[in-house]
């Protein structure tokens, strides 16, 4: 009897909708649609995020499908992303994953979100040890995670406010860059000077974070030097963008060495969409060799929202004999 696994995953939390299909913990496909319709409004629209899933899914479905050479009668299993996330992007795919499921009678496994992104660590080798820490960075959340298994995890420290993809992107808005403005901060930072302007490295209690503080004083920054000289950020926007970025990246680095040190952790790594960003993989690289760590970084496509990170989350869960029923419903919001 075959004892591999085939699983179809999906993801929907935000505005990319994606269908990954694996074989046990090997990723066979990965497809992502990326909703662009939200750059002109500067952020994701709910509304319209939901309607784009229901356009998007079945067509990615499919297409992972094909991708990875595997028939729907295959399959032994679908993971969806259950929370936390917009609630009607979740639901398309916590409903198609729903109907898929019944319709081939499979087991279906609900994934917390922030916890697939740690567990993409997991994808490919070289894989974390445990105990293992995990930076988790992206849009909506800001957290240090520590990781005693692949299905125990705490969340050591969290954002009291804004999370640090949140502080990349308004921080862009104010500069004027379109949205995203993330991955444009790290593209002109590049040729830019991280020390010519000075901003606040919040310390809070413990291990959390805050990025309010960060923006207001950006914000006040711009505006006291654009009434001097109106073309202020066109003229030094690299050296803005890469003092913006080095203020970020020493804020989280400094409550991630806290932990490690405090723990005794030697295993470190990153998670989330920041986590592409060059010049925090770079920092974080150079402090664990500083520090004597060994640092796990997934690759770029495993970072963004993604279905295989939703999968391979789902793989554990299906081994540990955490399936869900039909009655399970898609939340906003998610505990640890």
């Amino acid at each position: 009897m075959n004892s591999d696994l085939y699983l179809l995953s999906l993801e929907s939390s935000c505005d990319e909708t994606s269908a990954a299909v694996l074989k046990n913990d090997q990723v066979l496909s990965n497809v992502i649609a990326t909703q662009k319709v939200h750059e002109q409004f500067g952020g994701v629209v709910p509304e319209m995020a939901s309607r784009a899933h229901i356009q998007n899914i079945v067509p990615v479905v499919d297409v992972a499908l094909k991708n990875a050479q595997v028939e729907k009668q295959q399959l032994g299993a679908v993971a969806f992303t259950q929370a936390p996330g917009l609630l009607g992007s979740l639901l398309v795919g916590a409903g198609f994953a729903k109907s898929f499921a019944q319709a081939r009678n499979l087991p279906l496994i609900a994934v917390h979100h922030m916890q697939a992104h740690v567990l993409a660590h997991y994808i490919e080798y070289p894989k974390p040890t445990f105990p293992f820490l995990c930076l988790t960075v992206s849009g909506g959340h800001t957290q240090i995670v520590l990781c005693k298994s692949h299905l125990d995890m705490t969340v050591l420290g969290e954002t009291i406010d804004d999370a640090a993809g949140e502080a990349f992107d308004k921080s862009a808005k104010m500069l004027g860059l379109p949205y995203p403005g993330g991955p444009l901060i790290d593209k002109y930072a590049k040729d830019g000077d991280p020390l010519r302007f000075s901003f606040p490295i919040t310390d809070m209690v413990n291990y959390d974070f805050s990025f309010s503080g960060i923006k207001t004083a950006i914000l006040y920054f711009l505006q006291k030097e654009k009434k001097q000289n109106p073309h202020f950020v066109e003229q030094n926007l690299n050296d803005i963008c890469a003092s913006v970025q080095s203020t970020i990246i020493k804020t989280l680095l400094k409550k991630l060495e806290l932990a490690a040190t405090t723990l005794g952790i030697k295993n470190v790594g990153i998670a989330g969409g920041v986590s592409a960003n060059s010049e925090l993989r770079k920092a974080l690289e150079e402090l664990g060799s500083k520090k004597g760590w060994q640092i796990f970084i997934p690759k770029f496509e495993y970072c963004t929202d993604n279905a295989a990170m939703i999968g391979i989350a789902g793989y554990y869960k299906f081994l540990a004999g955490q399936t869900c029923g039909l009655d399970i419903s898609p939340s906003a919001r998610a505990s640890w």
